[in-house]
């Protein structure tokens, strides 16, 4: 039940987040839905094919394309009320990337796969929607951006899951705190301007 509810969210999150970009980009409706629905989808798509998962999962439940179509549609009703575009998209955003992150952790785990290979999955189900969505808008993904840690805080995130589990709690309630671990840190690091180290020699 957990999972299911984590991933709902999840996909209205990146689906708002896709909204967004999109309006900001004036795109007609139909782009809005497609860029909207990549945004969700396209991580998730990528993990299933990796590890063999196809059809993949919103080619067999409705219920994404539904949860991913009503989302626009309000969101596109109520896109007045989203005040500070900008403001808006980081934080669905980082809702994002933080459901995002544990539910490809939890899809490793039921490919039986080592918790590093799960923690890339995880970033991978996190990220490449964002990706494919910025390339889309004619824009450098955000994760190739030296301005703000992104795919850092998925990997670090994953990996406080397989701490957290070590500890006498319930798995879910570590499998929560990972994910208040990567939303907090994406939190922190644009807030104190925290950045990967830079590799030129002088800033672009």
């Amino acid at each position: 039940m957990l999972y299911q509810v984590i991933d709902i969210l999840g996909t209205v999150a990146f689906a708002i987040s896709g909204v967004l970009v999109a309006m900001e980009k004036k795109l007609d409706l139909f782009g809005v839905l497609i860029i909207a629905f990549v945004t969700s989808i396209g991580g998730g798509t990528l993990r299933d094919l990796l590890i063999g998962n196809t059809p993949v999962v919103w080619m067999r439940d409705l219920t994404y394309v539904t949860t991913i179509f009503i989302t626009v549609v309000l969101a596109i009703i109520f896109v007045n009320q989203l005040k500070y575009l900008r403001r808006s998209l980081f934080l669905f955003d980082t809702i994002g990337i933080g459901l995002y992150t544990m539910l490809g952790v939890e899809k490793g785990l039921q490919a039986e796969l080592l918790p590093v290979m799960c923690i890339a999955l995880g970033t991978m189900t996190a990220c490449f929607g964002g990706v494919i969505r910025d390339m889309l808008c004619n824009e450098i993904p955000i994760i190739f951006r030296r301005k703000e840690i992104y795919a850092t805080t998925c990997i670090l995130g994953g990996a406080s899951y397989f701490l957290f589990v070590t500890f006498p709690i319930p798995e879910d309630y570590a499998y929560i705190a990972a994910i208040l671990v990567v939303i907090g840190l994406r939190l922190l690091a644009v807030k104190f301007d925290i950045r990967l180290p830079n590799i030129y020699s002088k800033e672009a």
